[in-house]
């Protein structure tokens, strides 16, 4: 269930729009940084009073990935810095947050740094930035106060039927709980083969790289982030220079390989990368070469975790 009242705010007069609602004016489609921006986080304040909240939960939260897609240059810490630990601890799914904070990754969202995520309180309230500074805030009340105040900070808050950033409920691509059953599965998978690579994606763009054996498993699981996706992988081949020789011609791939303390990295390369590739992984114990695209990945079985009562939530 999405709120029943949901506003697009913009910047954007509606006489600068043609016939098919695009917007033809001459505003840039960036943040100032300055006096515009912050009318758009007082007006997202002015609902969240209007509500009743003054607390809401991060949802779907994802970093910088791969390929950058904001008008902004990428910053360091994905805009997070001062709100989050390098470790990006606490921004997780289900993670719940002052409206201090929450404005605060609002302000990220806006300037395009790296992060996003969706901002709601179940049905009663939801927060959505979307491209070119367009905002949509969804309500339980109607907030005629709130509608009233953001027209008097210059902002335009116009009625819609439903956020097109709302979560699409029936396209989750995991539904396996990472359960009883699947750490039975894991043990049995580690019996067999003696070890296994697991990637533990903690936000979306984001992942830690475990390297499974009967005798770490428990202590590696005990420290898994809240609800992440677990993608379970064969082990690292220890023959580096045959992973480094078997690489595609053409196209990226994502290199994970163990260093010689133990510890696992992974980097994403392209064909004209690979000389480089060898330089950084030089000395390995191991390591294994996965293909970046999604029809071509075949891991042995993936889950998310659910939480402490058994709920899988995470709409990965």
């Amino acid at each position: 269930m999405s709120p029943s009242f949901v506003h697009r705010i913009t910047k954007y007069d509606p006489a600068d729009r043609d016939e098919r609602g695009h917007y033809t004016g001459t505003e840039d489609t960036v943040s100032d940084h300055g006096t515009v921006e912050a009318a758009y986080l007082a007006a997202v304040a002015a609902f969240a009073e209007a509500s009743g909240v003054d607390r809401l939960e991060i949802r779907e939260p994802s970093v910088t990935g791969f390929v950058h897609f904001g008008v902004e240059p990428p910053v360091g810490g994905h805009g997070l810095g001062g709100l989050f630990p390098a470790d990006l601890a606490g921004y997780h799914d289900g993670a719940v947050v002052s409206l201090t904070v929450a404005l605060e990754l609002v302000r990220a969202m806006l300037r395009g740094q790296g992060a996003w995520c969706r901002l709601e309180v179940g049905d009663v309230f939801t927060v959505h930035v979307g491209w070119d500074q367009y905002v949509y805030v969804g309500s339980d009340r109607r907030c005629a106060d709130a509608v009233a105040r953001t027209r008097e900070l210059g902002l335009l808050p116009e009625p819609t039927a439903v956020s097109p950033y709302a979560a699409e409920f029936d396209e989750s691509e995991v539904t396996q709980a990472a359960d009883a059953g699947f750490w039975t599965r894991l043990r049995g998978e580690l019996a067999a083969r003696q070890a296994v690579l697991l990637e533990e994606a903690y936000v979306l763009n984001a992942a830690r790289w475990h390297r499974l054996t009967p005798e770490n498993l428990d202590a590696v699981r005990a420290g898994l982030g809240p609800r992440a996706l677990l993608t379970v992988w064969p082990d690292l081949n220890p023959d580096v220079g045959a992973v480094l020789a078997a690489l595609p011609e053409e196209g990226s791939v994502e290199f994970v390989w163990e260093a010689r303390d133990g510890t696992i990295s992974h980097t994403i390369v392209d064909e004209t990368e690979y000389q480089g590739l060898a330089d950084l992984v030089a000395g390995a114990r191991a390591a294994r070469a996965l293909p970046m695209y999604v029809d071509e990945r075949h891991p042995l079985f993936c889950a998310a975790l659910p939480d402490s009562d058994g709920v899988l939530r995470a709409r990965w």
